[in-house]
């Protein structure tokens, strides 16, 4: 078979799993869920933009599904009998990215979106059909940039960085203009009246105007968020929905706690910006990061967790129970339980000029937007551990050379064997240990970098304008103003770890020791990288979120 042949083959077998016709055994089952109704040619069954879009089975005649702005759309698929509308905003209740007209009148089976995550918890059969096929149709609209946002910025601008970095973790299709490269772009803004100072700009839903928006005012205008009662008591709250936080949403949720999880960026955390995950159980071929964040935060969204993106946790009030979280929009949330899973961050080269090269020229995500950003020339990654490693492979790919710059002499020391055996033996990466980034370079982004080697003090200076800093760790725990017992570093201390005078100092109130996983306050726990001697892998932080949960039910029994 020709690799030709080949191709051809796999992609009809992924568009049938795309598009899979449904027996009549499982329309009847959907039937049970839904409402059979008729439906006529030039019919709207599911509006551009609809909140908490429908999902239609169809049982005779077409339904067309189309994307674009008002008279430039064109057709995505066209689903017949025994086919089905939707993908994975359907589930979560965001506003839909398509357009469904009927092309041909006939017969359907109108499903609520309630109903539909209802039918997906309990029907193992259609929650595999239906799930793979709204994982799959996202990935598609991604890949062919089928998407409701356009970016229009510049590679040299850290805010389009940052932008972009937002919709391609939360996984939300867009079309990307660079100004240095695109030559009608000056068409586009000159149609919305915006002046070159004013970018990145984000049109989003093909209308509305942002000019360099946060994270928080897109995600607001994609409608990424539902409306969050503040007023009943959750039985717990998750902060931050990494694989730790998203673990325990998932468990709490599909044993009918009712459970928020709140996170600053996108589902994954760090995590989900790792290229590749190759020693998690399971995947011996490995996975990205965000493809198996992704599928956790589907999950959490299929038992019923609410998720909150691009919000920030500020506070914790944890003198008495109910505990409080507040948001930085001043929203105050009660809950039982909460599951602390705020995760770390890397730590900043100590270098004077950093904070103007940030974005720039340093990053501290190593995903396909960055990668990007240096295809075909010399980069820096400054790190270690594992997560230096898989960056150093990944940008290796595509980037001209590698340096990977330690600062310990042995890389076998902090590094899994199987990363440096397979970075000695790359002819694009360098490895130079014992080597410090000294300064950096540059009018408005980077140009150069200096480093030096510890041991000799030999310096050189590269013409590099990409640097990928992945060193130590730093707790996100400053917004808990002192409420828990904390090490040396600022991580959380859990179970054992609590000495007898940190408990003294934190009035725990309870005639028994915390419970693992458990702070200095009865029912906070603290999960991955956030806790004190956590283990740095993912595997252990989606155990340790799993395990939360059966300790948050013995802390809701009291």
């Amino acid at each position: 078979m020709s690799n030709r042949s080949g191709a051809d083959t796999l992609l009809m077998e992924r568009s049938e799993l795309m598009f899979p016709t449904l027996t009549p055994e499982q329309l009847g089952r959907i039937g049970d869920h839904g409402r059979r109704r008729s439906i006529e040619r030039g019919e709207i069954l599911i509006g551009r933009g609809e909140q908490a879009a429908r999902f239609f089975v169809v049982i005779a005649g077409e339904v067309e599904i189309l994307q674009g702005d008002a008279g430039q759309m064109r057709t995505v698929i066209i689903h017949r009998a025994g086919q089905f509308t939707g993908e994975l905003h359907t589930v979560s209740g965001r506003p839909s990215l398509t357009e469904a007209r009927v092309r041909a009148e006939g017969e359907v089976i109108e499903v609520a979106s309630d109903s539909l995550r209802s039918l997906i918890q309990n029907d193992g059969e259609l929650s595999a059909v239906l799930m793979r096929a709204f994982i799959l149709r996202r990935v598609s609209l991604i890949e062919h940039g089928f998407g409701d946002v356009v970016v229009v910025g510049s590679t040299h601008s850290a805010d389009t960085l940052r932008i972009t970095a937002f919709l391609g973790r939360n996984g939300h299709p867009h079309t990307y203009l660079d100004l240095t490269r695109e030559s009608d772009v000056q068409t586009l803004l000159d149609r919305f009246h915006v002046a070159i100072e004013d970018i990145p700009i984000v049109i989003c839903r093909g209308s509305a105007l942002l000019r360099n928006p946060t994270n928080t005012e897109l995600a607001a205008c994609l409608g990424f968020n539902d409306p969050i009662d503040p007023g009943p008591m959750r039985d717990v709250v998750i902060i931050g929905a990494g694989p730790a936080g998203l673990a325990a949403a998932v468990y709490a949720a599909s044993e009918g706690l009712r459970v928020l999880s709140i996170e600053l960026s996108a589902p994954g955390g760090q995590a989900g910006s790792s290229s590749r995950i190759e020693n998690y159980l399971g995947f011996p071929a490995g996975i990205s990061g965000q493809e198996l964040t992704t599928r956790a935060y589907t999950q959490a969204q299929k038992f019923g967790a609410e998720v909150l993106v691009a919000r920030q946790a500020v506070r914790l009030l944890c003198q008495r129970r109910p505990y409080i979280v507040e948001l930085d929009n001043g929203t105050q949330l009660a809950a039982r339980t909460i599951v602390i899973a705020s995760g770390a961050r890397y730590r900043r080269l100590q270098i004077a000029n950093l904070s103007a090269f940030e974005g720039t020229g340093v990053y501290y995500n190593a995903s396909h937007t960055e990668a990007q950003l240096c295809a075909g020339e010399e980069v820096a990654v400054v790190g270690g551990g594992n997560s230096a490693g898989q960056a150093a492979l990944f940008l290796a790919e595509t980037a001209r050379r590698v340096y990977l710059l330690v600062r310990s002499q042995r890389l076998a020391d902090t590094m899994s064997r199987y990363l440096v055996s397979r970075m000695v033996d790359h002819p694009r990466i360098e490895i130079r240990t014992s080597t410090e980034v000294e300064a950096l370079f540059g009018e408005g982004r980077l140009e150069r970098v200096r480093w030096r080697q510890v041991e000799s003090g030999v310096t050189d200076e590269v013409s590099i304008s990409h640097v990928f800093s992945m060193i130590g760790a730093v707790p996100n725990t400053e917004w808990l103003n002192g409420c828990l017992a904390v090490d040396e570093r600022g991580f959380i201390r859990t179970g054992q770890d609590l000495e007898s005078d940190e408990l003294l100092a934190a009035n725990w109130p309870l005639p028994r020791r915390p419970h693992l996983l458990e702070a200095s306050v009865p029912g906070v726990f603290a999960v991955g990288d956030v806790r004190s001697g956590n283990v740095k892998r993912v595997a252990s932080a989606v155990g340790e979120g799993s395990i939360c949960i059966s300790l948050v039910h013995q802390a809701l029994r009291v």
